[in-house]
């Protein structure tokens, strides 16, 4: 996947635009636009979604610390990536918006549990303990699923909408 400099230009604004976005909302612990950004993305660039979103992990890095933390980050946007790239490309236009959502939300339920092999593995937790991780996690976990499904109803069609009009040439310059 060779990217010309005008997707070089976009991808690394958009992956900076994630991050920004991401302290912007760190008022509200686990409620945040990464998963509608990653989902949007993903949608408008298919496999070049990667580009921006591994932007916003390495910004993240640089700007927090490439600790512990930040390992699971490594594949976490990428299960959602990949699950919105195993989406049907043709769902009727009604459903789009729900299934995204969904999916949206469903990633934020699903992070502990999604971080936790890494925490097993980083910190020498048996499966047992892995397990006590998740569980303790699961309010933070319902949290960051319902502001998942909330910020996907709400933003990722017209930032879909948004990204093709722009990528056509017909959107505000």
């Amino acid at each position: 996947m060779k990217l010309s400099i005008r997707e070089l230009t976009i991808f690394s604004m958009l992956g900076a635009l994630m991050y920004a976005s991401k302290v912007v909302m760190e008022f509200a612990p686990n409620v945040h636009l990464l998963g509608v950004f990653t989902i949007a993305f993903t949608v408008v660039y298919r496999a070049k979604a990667l580009y921006p979103i591994y932007v916003y992990v390495l910004l993240n890095g640089i700007f927090a610390g490439f600790a512990t933390w930040w390992i699971p980050y490594l594949y976490i946007w990428a299960v959602l990536w990949g699950i919105t790239m195993l989406l049907p490309k043709k769902m009727p236009k009604p459903v789009r918006p729900v299934v995204y959502a969904v999916v949206n939300a469903l990633h934020g339920f699903s992070f502990g549990t999604l971080y936790a092999p890494a925490q097993a593995f980083l910190f020498g937790l048996n499966f047992k303990g892995m397990i006590a991780w998740i569980v303790a996690g699961l309010p933070y976990d319902f949290v960051h699923g319902v502001s998942n499904l909330i910020c996907g109803l709400l933003f990722i069609m017209p930032m879909i909408l948004i990204l093709k009009l722009l990528e056509r040439g017909t959107g505000v310059s």
